[in-house]
């Protein structure tokens, strides 16, 4: 895969430039999907309301509430909102098929069964095969949804102008290290820049001064033995999140090295290779002195197996936990960002609270597919999982520490998916 240039991340990393422009878009894109959505024949019952002004538009609050009762205030500036769809009562005989990202598939994997057993003519496949073959399977249409922790980059975009990529929730990401030696109530501080020389070589043991300088609490535990870094070895999107943190927080990253679900790794004597999120918690718990980044969907796997967690560096140069209201805290900074096509990196996000390794999980879909009947399951079953009284409720997020979409980015998603039609 070509890694996207560093340059590609203006307006907030892949953003649509202009306000004016992204207002016009979005509601180009909800009249056209939504005729497309009426045309192909789907029971739903929406309404569109639209404001658009010549001039700068006036923020709209909304209220965000998720698990634990946490509740925000997010801004954004777009006057545009797409009720929540209305699912159909049944659905036509149908299997599709879903790859991808190994940080969605637990979740996937709690959907599928609620979902199929509202429509039981309907079989779902799923598969954990990395972000990279989700983008990759969902471009060939050899499934109907590709799972992706990455969103298509601006070459990608081009090169498959059918592609849509649709977030259904919000992810974070936690570095894990395997030291026996630190007590597990404790959380060991890392920054970007740290991170970085981790897994170039430039910083090799856990002694090292850059590693006491920011735990000084615990710097006499650490010890004189060499770091294992360990990296995926498959196209990955938690490679694409991770690459990303570092490139943002260390110069010398971005430009040597840069983002990407795959990326030509430093040369580390002592690094290991591992596939899927699963993986990555494996060779941590079997390898001392190593350390990971492991999507939060595998946090109690994590924990299970005995490894630490970090509290990572933000671009306030705080070093925060990686909690749901850190995590939340991050992704409203990034909610009025958000562009109608919903490209966007939350990675390294400003605010004092924000956890800096988040992320929209991204279904990567053809807007046209084999079939009505296709079209129509896969708007159904991503419907479902947007709505909050089904797929984004805390019953299903909380079980993988995710937080659910905004109502604002949940309008997007809607608009996305009402684009899905038949061939």
């Amino acid at each position: 895969m070509k890694m996207p240039s560093f340059s590609e991340r203006s307006n907030k990393r892949h953003g649509i430039g202009g306000a004016i422009v992204g207002v016009i878009v979005v509601v180009v894109m909800i009249v056209s999907a939504l005729a497309g959505y009426y045309a192909a024949g789907t029971s739903i019952s929406t309404t569109t309301t639209t404001s658009v002004s010549t001039t700068t538009l006036p923020p709209v609050t909304t209220t965000v509430t998720v698990t634990g009762g946490v509740s925000t205030s997010v801004s954004t500036s777009v006057q545009t909102t797409i009720p929540p769809p209305t699912l159909p009562s049944s659905l036509p005989s149908e299997t599709i098929s879903e790859t991808g990202s190994t940080l969605l598939y637990p979740l996937f994997n709690l959907w599928v069964p609620n979902f199929t057993t509202t429509y039981s003519n309907v079989r779902v496949n799923t598969a954990g095969t990395g972000s990279g073959t989700g983008i990759s399977s969902a471009a060939a249409g050899t499934v109907q949804i590709g799972a992706s922790d990455a969103y298509l980059t601006s070459s990608q975009a081009s090169e498959y102008p059918n592609l849509l990529n649709i977030p259904l929730a919000i992810s974070a990401q936690q570095i894990n290290y395997n030291l026996p030696m630190i007590p597990s109530t404790t959380s060991l501080n890392f920054s970007g820049n740290v991170l970085a020389g981790i897994y170039n070589g430039s910083i090799s043991f856990w002694d090292n001064a850059a590693i006491k300088a920011i735990n000084p609490g615990v710097a006499s535990l650490l010890p004189h033995q060499t770091i294992v870094p360990i990296h995926r070895s498959d196209g990955s999107g938690d490679t694409f999140i991770f690459t990303s943190y570092l490139s943002d927080q260390s110069p010398d990253w971005a430009k040597t090295v840069g983002f990407a679900t795959s990326v030509s790794w430093p040369s580390v004597p002592a690094a290991e290779g591992a596939i899927g999120n699963g993986g990555m918690v494996q060779a941590c718990a079997q390898t001392e002195y190593s350390i990971a980044y492991i999507g939060i969907s595998f946090f109690n796997n994590a924990k299970s197996a005995g490894l630490g967690h970090a509290h990572l560096k933000n671009a306030a140069g705080n070093y925060v936990d990686i909690t749901e209201a850190n995590i939340l805290s991050a992704a409203q900074q990034e909610t009025s960002s958000t562009p109608p096509d919903e490209t966007l990196s939350m990675v390294n996000a400003p605010g004092a609270n924000s956890y800096p390794i988040i992320n929209y999980e991204y279904a990567i879909v053809g807007k046209t597919q084999a079939d009505a009947n296709t079209a129509l399951v896969v708007r159904t079953l991503l419907d479902w999982a947007i709505l909050p009284a089904y797929g984004n409720s805390a019953y299903f997020l909380s079980q993988v520490g995710f937080v659910p979409l905004p109502p604002a980015i949940a309008s997007l998603s809607y608009a996305q998916i009402a684009e899905i039609g038949p061939q």
